[in-house]
């Protein structure tokens, strides 16, 4: 099965992503970690976005969905996928559906408070990147990773002014696909608001494996 997660920062897409990449042995894509791949390994893709990014540009919607395309092409994506932050927008989301791909899309609902309680309270590791939230998960002792024993500390995403912006963004650019998906009969809203088992358990049941 191939899947498209959307909802705003902070509504657990990423957490059930890899949990659903687990359980249905299907990997979790997205566009952010495809174009570290492409540069690291320095791929024509990787070449193309880093000059874009290197010139203070930004990656159009082609070379997006080019880099997503071809990544789609490989191997471990013959059982399906879940990509998670694409499209963020409707011209993307156009295109995607030009390729004839079936895919299911899934809505992840949270309000604006959890949003921020979720996001402001993150805290991550220095060391191993294990994320903690002060308020629902926090660390045994505060400040000091569970796993390595590492410093904890707040990114620059989750503070306030910039929670503010990235929702901002998500309301203005990527929001719309949410009608763009239902028009096409194609979305099913799950309500991520809960802990992220409760989550995956009716994710399961709307999306049986096969």
């Amino acid at each position: 099965m191939n899947f498209i997660f959307l909802g705003p920062p902070g509504a657990g897409k990423g957490t059930l992503a890899a949990q659903v990449a687990e359980e249905y042995g299907i990997p979790q894509i997205s566009t952010g970690d495809i174009f570290r791949e492409n540069i690291k390994n320095q791929t024509e893709l990787g070449k193309k976005v880093k000059a874009i990014l290197d010139s203070g540009g930004l990656v159009s919607d082609e070379v997006v969905l080019e880099i997503v395309e071809d990544r789609l092409k490989k191997d471990d994506c013959k059982n399906g996928f879940i990509l998670d932050g694409f499209p963020r927008t409707i011209p993307q989301a156009e295109a995607f559906e030009k390729l004839g791909i079936d895919v299911k899309v899934v809505n992840f609902e949270v309000d604006n408070d959890l949003i921020i309680a979720r996001l402001s309270n993150r805290r991550v590791c220095k060391n191993c990147k294990a994320n903690y939230n002060v308020k629902f998960m926090p660390p045994k002792v505060e400040g000091k990773c569970d796993k390595c024993g590492g410093e904890l500390f707040t990114r620059e995403d989750d503070k306030l002014e910039s929670i503010t912006h990235r929702l901002e963004v998500y309301r203005k650019e990527t929001e719309p696909l949410i009608e763009f998906y239902k028009k096409l009969g194609k979305i099913t809203d799950i309500d991520s608001a809960r802990d992220s088992s409760l989550v995956l358990v009716d994710f399961k049941k709307l999306f049986p494996k096969k």
